[in-house]
């Protein structure tokens, strides 16, 4: 497929890559990828019937593993504001750009009316599929904070090992004079709830699921607020027998992870678990994250041999 850019509005036509995952984009929604008959993967962009409250943001849901079970969650009534997988940040020049109440020291979580909203612009799909959106971040005042170029893209479909890779990419961008301070909760004042940055909300089965990660540590505890080149988080489904892994393995340092199993399945490699992430006029922020999505249960063994093959 030759680059193209696309108002939301418009439509593209449908390409197929080596690994056989077609590309398409619908009218006015977003876009939606295929591995074979299934789909894998679907992109809103401008999903005006969620509440401005809950923060209008582009968001990936669902992703579905290979045999197509469904790895993400969707305004769970116990947090609304949480929608599949995203790019999402707490507090940041008193902006809420995560959607909810906002954390107050000494008050606990307020509706302030300070949500504000990212909006797309023209988005591309390129040669090798990649699909690279142009976001604005807008203050709850209605002045652009950042400006974002979000993409991402299906990798490395493997049948027989019944997974595949999402690469995710962002870079943020400050508008103004001023410095912009990502700030999560923790931050604020509240006790491991250091949650900032990119995020995934698992569905409602995935509840109490398995949480490993890379130094030898298990469990969502013990890997609250701390640091490891890689987590995953092993589910169980409803409705469908079967089990599904997802692999979360951030670009450069070993980050620190937020992540909730028993209250509701959640992971993020924190931008700003315990300190701000200040960014100066005219900062670039780049980050990156492979998600490996996977049909079953996998063993920390079978994950090592997976990232020995990297």
């Amino acid at each position: 497929m030759t680059a193209s850019d696309a108002a939301l509005t418009a439509a593209t036509a449908v390409s197929v890559n080596d690994d056989q995952v077609s590309v398409g984009v619908s009218v006015g929604a977003g876009v939606e990828a295929q591995a074979g008959p299934v789909e894998v993967l679907r992109a809103r962009f401008a999903d005006q019937a969620v509440p401005a409250r809950e923060c209008r943001t582009p968001y990936l849901h669902p992703l579905r593993t290979l045999s197509g079970g469904v790895v993400t969650g969707h305004r769970p009534h116990d947090h609304r504001w949480h929608k599949g997988l995203t790019m999402a940040v707490p507090h940041a020049a008193g902006t809420n750009f995560w959607g909810g109440p906002s954390y107050v020291d000494g008050l606990g979580y307020v509706d302030l009316g300070d949500v504000g909203r990212v909006a797309a612009g023209a988005f591309q799909v390129l040669v090798d599929d990649t699909i690279a959106a142009e976001l604005a971040w807008i203050g709850a005042d209605g002045v652009p904070l950042l400006a974002e170029r979000r993409s991402f893209a299906v990798r490395d479909v493997n049948p027989a090992a019944g997974c595949w890779t999402l690469e995710f990419r962002s870079e943020l961008r400050t508008l103004g004079a001023d410095p912009v301070a990502f700030k999560s909760p923790t931050v604020l004042g509240r006790d491991q709830a250091g949650y900032c940055g990119f995020f995934w909300r698992g569905p409602r089965s995935f509840t109490g699921g398995r949480v490993l990660a890379g130094n030898g540590l298990e469990g969502a505890e013990a890997l609250m607020g701390e640091r490891a080149p890689w987590l995953a988080y092993i589910g169980e489904f409803d409705e469908r027998d079967g089990f599904a892994t997802l692999l979360f393995i951030p670009d450069g340092a070993p980050p620190e992870w937020f992540v909730r199993s028993d209250d509701y399945p959640g992971v993020n490699p924190s931008l700003a678990f315990r300190r701000p992430r200040v960014l100066a006029a005219g900062e670039r922020l780049a980050v990156g994250y492979r998600v490996v999505i996977a049909d079953g249960a996998w063993s920390r063994e079978r994950i090592g041999e997976f990232l020995r093959g990297l």
